[in-house]
Protein backbone atom coordinates (compact mmCIF):
# COMPACT_ATOMS: atom_id res chain seq x y z
CA UNK A 1 0.00 0.00 0.00
CA UNK A 2 1.08 3.49 -0.21
CA UNK A 3 1.93 6.29 2.46
CA UNK A 4 0.45 9.95 2.75
CA UNK A 5 1.13 13.10 4.07
CA UNK A 6 -0.90 15.97 4.24
CA UNK A 7 -0.42 19.41 5.41
CA UNK A 8 -2.23 22.54 6.69
CA UNK A 9 -1.61 25.56 8.18
CA UNK A 10 -2.30 29.57 8.88
CA UNK A 11 1.17 30.48 7.66
CA UNK A 12 3.32 28.90 5.52
CA UNK A 13 6.17 26.49 6.23
CA UNK A 14 8.65 24.41 5.69
CA UNK A 15 8.15 20.72 5.17
CA UNK A 16 11.53 19.52 4.24
CA UNK A 17 11.73 17.82 7.89
CA UNK A 18 8.52 15.92 7.52
CA UNK A 19 8.81 14.78 3.65
CA UNK A 20 13.14 14.44 4.20
CA UNK A 21 15.07 14.44 7.50
CA UNK A 22 12.99 13.36 9.87
CA UNK A 23 12.34 9.36 11.75
CA UNK A 24 9.60 8.38 9.62
CA UNK A 25 9.67 11.14 6.93
CA UNK A 26 7.79 10.31 3.80
CA UNK A 27 11.04 9.76 1.58
CA UNK A 28 12.17 7.22 4.35
CA UNK A 29 8.79 5.28 3.69
CA UNK A 30 9.41 5.12 0.22
CA UNK A 31 11.93 2.14 0.90
CA UNK A 32 9.11 0.34 0.87
CA UNK A 33 6.88 1.67 -1.11
CA UNK A 34 9.15 2.27 -4.71
CA UNK A 35 6.63 3.17 -7.30
CA UNK A 36 6.38 6.47 -7.50
CA UNK A 37 5.74 9.80 -5.63
CA UNK A 38 4.27 13.04 -5.72
CA UNK A 39 3.80 16.53 -3.82
CA UNK A 40 1.42 19.33 -4.19
CA UNK A 41 1.52 22.28 -2.85
CA UNK A 42 -0.58 25.71 -2.88
CA UNK A 43 0.76 29.27 -3.98
CA UNK A 44 -1.56 31.84 -4.12
CA UNK A 45 -4.58 29.32 -4.48
CA UNK A 46 -3.29 27.18 -7.13
CA UNK A 47 -1.95 23.85 -6.50
CA UNK A 48 1.33 23.17 -8.11
CA UNK A 49 2.11 19.10 -8.64
CA UNK A 50 5.44 17.52 -9.36
CA UNK A 51 4.98 13.60 -9.70
CA UNK A 52 7.47 10.91 -10.40
CA UNK A 53 7.24 6.76 -11.38
CA UNK A 54 10.41 6.93 -9.60
CA UNK A 55 11.45 6.04 -6.16
CA UNK A 56 11.53 9.08 -3.82
CA UNK A 57 14.24 8.47 -1.65
CA UNK A 58 16.53 7.83 -4.27
CA UNK A 59 15.18 10.56 -6.69
CA UNK A 60 16.87 14.27 -6.59
CA UNK A 61 13.79 15.98 -8.12
CA UNK A 62 12.19 14.93 -4.99
CA UNK A 63 14.84 15.83 -2.69
CA UNK A 64 15.09 19.66 -4.44
CA UNK A 65 10.94 19.50 -4.20
CA UNK A 66 11.25 18.73 -0.83
CA UNK A 67 13.82 21.65 0.02
CA UNK A 68 11.96 24.43 -1.83
CA UNK A 69 8.60 23.80 -0.64
CA UNK A 70 7.46 26.24 1.73
CA UNK A 71 3.54 26.73 1.97
CA UNK A 72 0.29 26.51 3.99
CA UNK A 73 -1.11 23.84 2.18
CA UNK A 74 0.69 20.86 1.05
CA UNK A 75 -0.67 17.05 0.47
CA UNK A 76 2.68 14.25 -0.57
CA UNK A 77 2.33 10.33 -1.55
CA UNK A 78 4.71 7.46 -1.78
CA UNK A 79 3.21 5.07 -3.89
CA UNK A 80 3.11 1.07 -3.94
CA UNK A 81 1.03 -0.16 -6.82
CA UNK A 82 -1.37 -2.38 -6.48
CA UNK A 83 -3.42 -1.28 -9.48
CA UNK A 84 -2.29 0.08 -12.43
CA UNK A 85 1.36 0.24 -14.26
CA UNK A 86 4.35 2.17 -13.56
CA UNK A 87 3.59 5.42 -14.92
CA UNK A 88 3.91 9.29 -13.76
CA UNK A 89 0.09 9.15 -14.75
CA UNK A 90 -0.86 7.03 -11.87
CA UNK A 91 0.84 9.09 -9.55
CA UNK A 92 -0.78 10.70 -6.83
CA UNK A 93 -1.79 13.44 -6.07
CA UNK A 94 -4.28 13.60 -8.87
CA UNK A 95 -5.67 17.09 -9.82
CA UNK A 96 -8.54 18.67 -11.42
CA UNK A 97 -9.03 22.38 -10.99
CA UNK A 98 -8.00 23.76 -7.41
CA UNK A 99 -8.70 20.02 -6.16
CA UNK A 100 -5.95 17.40 -5.53
CA UNK A 101 -6.51 13.43 -3.80
CA UNK A 102 -4.50 11.53 -2.75
CA UNK A 103 -5.41 7.69 -1.53
CA UNK A 104 -4.29 4.77 0.10
CA UNK A 105 -5.54 1.82 -0.18
CA UNK A 106 -7.22 -0.64 -3.35
CA UNK A 107 -10.89 -0.94 -4.33
CA UNK A 108 -12.07 -4.20 -4.54
CA UNK A 109 -11.86 -6.15 -7.85
CA UNK A 110 -11.61 -2.70 -9.02
CA UNK A 111 -11.48 -4.15 -12.90
CA UNK A 112 -14.59 -5.69 -12.56
CA UNK A 113 -16.37 -2.63 -11.10
CA UNK A 114 -14.38 0.13 -13.00
CA UNK A 115 -17.13 -0.11 -15.52
CA UNK A 116 -19.88 0.97 -13.50
CA UNK A 117 -17.91 3.35 -11.17
CA UNK A 118 -16.70 5.61 -14.16
CA UNK A 119 -20.00 5.48 -15.02
CA UNK A 120 -21.57 6.86 -11.54
CA UNK A 121 -19.26 10.11 -12.91
CA UNK A 122 -20.34 12.76 -14.24
CA UNK A 123 -19.45 13.36 -18.00
CA UNK A 124 -17.72 16.53 -17.99
CA UNK A 125 -15.42 14.97 -15.48
CA UNK A 126 -14.72 11.36 -16.73
CA UNK A 127 -12.71 12.27 -19.69
CA UNK A 128 -10.41 13.74 -17.57
CA UNK A 129 -9.31 10.29 -16.53
CA UNK A 130 -5.49 9.57 -17.52
CA UNK A 131 -4.48 6.82 -15.76
CA UNK A 132 -5.33 3.41 -15.34
CA UNK A 133 -5.73 3.21 -11.24
CA UNK A 134 -8.68 2.40 -8.83
CA UNK A 135 -7.49 6.13 -6.94
CA UNK A 136 -7.84 8.24 -10.31
CA UNK A 137 -11.56 6.80 -10.54
CA UNK A 138 -11.90 7.53 -6.65
CA UNK A 139 -10.69 11.30 -7.00
CA UNK A 140 -13.51 11.92 -9.98
CA UNK A 141 -15.92 10.36 -8.05
CA UNK A 142 -15.16 12.19 -5.41
CA UNK A 143 -15.83 15.35 -7.17
CA UNK A 144 -19.11 14.06 -9.07
CA UNK A 145 -20.28 14.37 -5.81
CA UNK A 146 -18.83 17.09 -4.51
CA UNK A 147 -19.81 19.12 -7.63
CA UNK A 148 -23.15 18.52 -5.90
CA UNK A 149 -22.83 21.46 -3.32
CA UNK A 150 -21.70 24.09 -5.66
CA UNK A 151 -19.19 24.86 -8.32
CA UNK A 152 -16.15 23.02 -8.17
CA UNK A 153 -13.58 26.55 -8.53
CA UNK A 154 -15.65 27.93 -5.69
CA UNK A 155 -15.22 28.16 -1.93
CA UNK A 156 -16.83 24.52 -0.83
CA UNK A 157 -17.21 23.55 3.11
CA UNK A 158 -15.61 21.52 5.36
CA UNK A 159 -19.01 19.76 6.45
CA UNK A 160 -20.12 19.66 2.48
CA UNK A 161 -16.37 18.26 1.24
CA UNK A 162 -16.79 15.77 4.20
CA UNK A 163 -20.32 14.76 3.05
CA UNK A 164 -19.12 13.96 0.01
CA UNK A 165 -15.99 12.12 0.44
CA UNK A 166 -18.61 9.94 3.27
CA UNK A 167 -21.17 9.53 0.01
CA UNK A 168 -18.17 8.58 -2.21
CA UNK A 169 -16.78 5.94 -0.12
CA UNK A 170 -20.33 4.45 0.95
CA UNK A 171 -21.27 4.44 -2.79
CA UNK A 172 -17.42 2.41 -3.68
CA UNK A 173 -18.43 -0.07 -0.98
CA UNK A 174 -22.22 -0.47 -2.13
CA UNK A 175 -20.95 -1.05 -5.83
CA UNK A 176 -17.51 -3.25 -4.74
CA UNK A 177 -17.58 -4.62 -1.34
CA UNK A 178 -20.60 -7.31 -2.10
CA UNK A 179 -18.89 -10.74 -1.69
CA UNK A 180 -18.56 -10.98 2.05
CA UNK A 181 -15.72 -13.43 2.02
CA UNK A 182 -13.22 -11.13 0.46
CA UNK A 183 -11.29 -8.21 2.20
CA UNK A 184 -13.35 -4.71 2.21
CA UNK A 185 -11.78 -1.71 0.08
CA UNK A 186 -9.23 0.25 1.77
CA UNK A 187 -10.18 3.96 1.11
CA UNK A 188 -7.68 5.68 3.08
CA UNK A 189 -8.04 9.51 1.46
CA UNK A 190 -6.87 12.81 1.60
CA UNK A 191 -8.19 16.15 -0.45
CA UNK A 192 -7.72 19.74 -0.53
CA UNK A 193 -8.73 22.28 -2.65
CA UNK A 194 -5.59 24.67 -1.27
CA UNK A 195 -8.00 26.14 2.31
CA UNK A 196 -10.53 23.31 2.82
CA UNK A 197 -8.57 19.65 4.14
CA UNK A 198 -10.68 17.05 4.74
CA UNK A 199 -9.62 13.41 5.38
CA UNK A 200 -11.35 9.73 5.75
CA UNK A 201 -10.31 6.86 7.51
CA UNK A 202 -11.27 4.36 5.10
CA UNK A 203 -9.18 1.04 6.06
CA UNK A 204 -5.58 2.24 6.26
CA UNK A 205 -4.15 3.56 8.98
CA UNK A 206 -4.19 7.73 9.32
CA UNK A 207 -2.73 9.91 12.06
CA UNK A 208 -3.37 13.44 13.19
CA UNK A 209 -1.79 16.26 14.79
CA UNK A 210 -3.13 19.69 15.77
CA UNK A 211 -0.81 20.71 18.55
CA UNK A 212 2.94 20.21 19.65
CA UNK A 213 4.52 19.39 23.37
CA UNK A 214 6.38 22.81 22.85
CA UNK A 215 6.52 24.90 19.75
CA UNK A 216 10.28 25.79 19.00
CA UNK A 217 9.19 28.68 17.33
CA UNK A 218 6.95 30.15 20.10
CA UNK A 219 9.00 33.13 20.82
CA UNK A 220 9.25 34.48 17.24
CA UNK A 221 5.82 32.75 15.51
CA UNK A 222 3.93 36.05 15.09
CA UNK A 223 0.94 33.34 15.03
CA UNK A 224 1.57 31.34 18.01
CA UNK A 225 -2.02 30.57 20.33
CA UNK A 226 -2.77 28.59 22.64
CA UNK A 227 -4.10 25.59 20.35
CA UNK A 228 -0.32 25.44 18.82
CA UNK A 229 0.71 23.59 22.47
CA UNK A 230 -2.69 22.05 23.50
CA UNK A 231 -6.10 20.55 22.27
CA UNK A 232 -8.22 23.08 20.78
CA UNK A 233 -11.09 24.70 23.57
CA UNK A 234 -11.89 27.80 20.47
CA UNK A 235 -13.04 24.99 17.86
CA UNK A 236 -9.91 26.97 15.64
CA UNK A 237 -6.34 25.04 15.22
CA UNK A 238 -3.02 26.50 13.76
CA UNK A 239 -2.30 23.57 11.71
CA UNK A 240 -3.44 20.41 11.37
CA UNK A 241 -1.32 17.75 10.25
CA UNK A 242 -2.01 13.80 8.54
CA UNK A 243 0.67 11.11 8.15
CA UNK A 244 0.36 7.30 7.77
CA UNK A 245 3.28 6.94 10.60
CA UNK A 246 3.74 9.33 13.36
CA UNK A 247 6.55 11.50 12.14
CA UNK A 248 9.40 11.92 15.26
CA UNK A 249 9.39 16.02 16.44
CA UNK A 250 7.26 17.78 18.43
CA UNK A 251 3.85 17.09 17.32
CA UNK A 252 0.99 15.35 19.39
CA UNK A 253 -0.43 12.87 17.19
CA UNK A 254 -3.65 10.46 17.22
CA UNK A 255 -4.89 8.01 15.31
CA UNK A 256 -8.26 8.72 13.24
CA UNK A 257 -10.84 6.32 14.18
CA UNK A 258 -12.93 3.39 11.98
CA UNK A 259 -13.82 5.30 9.27
CA UNK A 260 -13.52 8.88 10.93
CA UNK A 261 -12.98 12.10 8.81
CA UNK A 262 -11.45 15.25 10.07
CA UNK A 263 -10.88 18.37 8.47
CA UNK A 264 -10.75 22.16 8.76
CA UNK A 265 -12.07 25.13 6.51
CA UNK A 266 -11.07 27.79 4.91
CA UNK A 267 -11.21 29.41 8.78
CA UNK A 268 -8.93 26.57 10.24
CA UNK A 269 -12.03 25.76 12.34
CA UNK A 270 -11.69 21.66 13.18
CA UNK A 271 -14.27 19.29 11.98
CA UNK A 272 -14.66 15.30 13.24
CA UNK A 273 -17.26 13.35 11.63
CA UNK A 274 -18.13 9.60 12.17
CA UNK A 275 -18.32 6.55 10.22
CA UNK A 276 -21.92 7.13 11.00
CA UNK A 277 -22.23 10.38 9.29
CA UNK A 278 -22.64 12.17 12.64
CA UNK A 279 -21.09 15.63 12.64
CA UNK A 280 -19.41 16.79 15.03
CA UNK A 281 -17.49 20.29 14.90
CA UNK A 282 -15.27 20.75 17.62
CA UNK A 283 -15.63 23.83 20.33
Amino acid sequence: MCRLFGFRSVIQSQVHRSLMDADNALGTQSNDHRDGWGVAFYVDGTPHITRSPTTAIDCALFRRVSGIVASETVLAHVRRATNGELSVLNCHPFQYGKWVMAHNGDIQDFPKHRPELVERIAPMLRRYILGDTDSEVLFFLFLTHLSQHGPLAGRIGVEETSMALQSTLEQVRAICDVDPEKDASLLTTIVTDGTTMVAAEGGKELFWSTYKTRCADRDTCPSLSPECEAPTESGYVNHLIFSSETIQGENIWLPLETGELIGVDWRMKLQRTSGQRHLAVVN
